[in-house]
């Protein structure tokens, strides 16, 4: 059975990897400008301490990153890996990675050496100490407020480092920002279904979002090989990249979800294809109807 996860902090978006009651988010809203001192490295008495216990929601994009890099199908690597989980408050179908059973619950890529997928580590690991979070506020630009936080653990000794960062520096050395620019379309169909409040959608659209948010290859064959080119107006340089680029897919996805989740106009029709259609349920209702006005 699925669980119902909550993610944790603000506004309960983004999970901070909080473990403990000692760990401390820490009340400040912070900006790309905002300094901080930290540096985590091998030979720092707590290191991988925070690679245990830990929640952490795979966004397309990190899902993506590690499957490929172990060669893998996103099926195969769900099963392996992972679990499906239902987020709290938007009742959506998301992915964590699932840790293993040893008496920390340690994270299933980690090792004496550190992070065995280190150049693919999911965003959550990136960011930290940081987390980010984005409200739904009818004054922000965009209807979104997006900031950060810091997050200190209790056991953490990087914040007892030398080195200093702005928050974007950080962002940029994890390639953190890489991450957010792929993953953010699908944070804002989360925002988006969460200002729906705790409805459920029809089963179907579960099922849409889930396939069509982690499965690229899905995707990828929906767009070429169904009606979809012939139906939407994708510019002719877009399309090539999309056949390509896994991140431009993913983009174009995000879009298609929002128009076939919430209506929204977030890809252009090809001209006719409105009246086609509206051609075509007329012609269904006149059938149904033997050519007689629907009472």
């Amino acid at each position: 059975m699925k669980k119902e996860k909550a993610l944790n902090n603000f506004d309960e978006d983004i999970d901070p990897l909080k473990k403990s009651q000692t760990d401390k988010v820490v009340p400040i809203k912070l900006t790309e400008k905002s300094r901080f001192k930290f540096r985590c490295h091998k030979g720092i008495s707590c290191f991988t301490a925070c690679c245990s216990n830990i929640n952490i929601v795979l966004p397309p994009y990190d899902l993506l990153r590690l499957r490929k890099r172990f060669g893998m199908t996103t099926e195969d690597f769900i099963n392996k890996y992972c679990e499906i989980e239902i987020l709290a408050k938007t009742l959506l179908p998301v992915i964590t990675l699932r840790m293993q059973s040893d008496e920390k619950r340690s994270c299933p890529f980690v090792s004496p050496e550190g992070c065995s997928v280190y150049e693919d580590r999911p965003s959550n690991c990136r960011y930290y100490p940081l987390g980010m979070a984005t409200l739904r506020k009818k004054e922000a630009e965009s209807g979104k407020d997006e900031f950060f936080f810091m997050v200190k653990e209790s056991h953490c000794k990087g914040f007892e480092e030398d080195k200093e960062w702005t928050v974007d520096e950080w962002r940029k050395d994890q390639e953190a920002d890489v991450y957010d620019d792929v993953n953010r379309g699908w944070m804002d169909i989360l925002i988006k279904k969460k200002s729906f409040g705790e409805r459920e959608f029809p089963e179907i659209k579960n099922q849409m979002f889930f396939m069509v948010s982690t499965n690229t290859d899905y995707f990828r064959t929906f767009v070429f090989e169904s009606s979809f080119l012939d139906t939407y107006d994708i510019p002719a340089e877009r399309i090539e990249k999309v056949r390509t680029d896994d991140a431009e897919l993913l983009k174009l996805a995000y879009e298609w979800l929002r128009s076939a989740m919430f209506a929204e106009e977030t890809l252009i029709f090809k001209e006719g294809v409105l009246a086609a259609r509206k051609e075509q349920a007329d012609a269904v209702m006149r059938k149904v109807y033997g050519g007689k006005d629907k009472e």
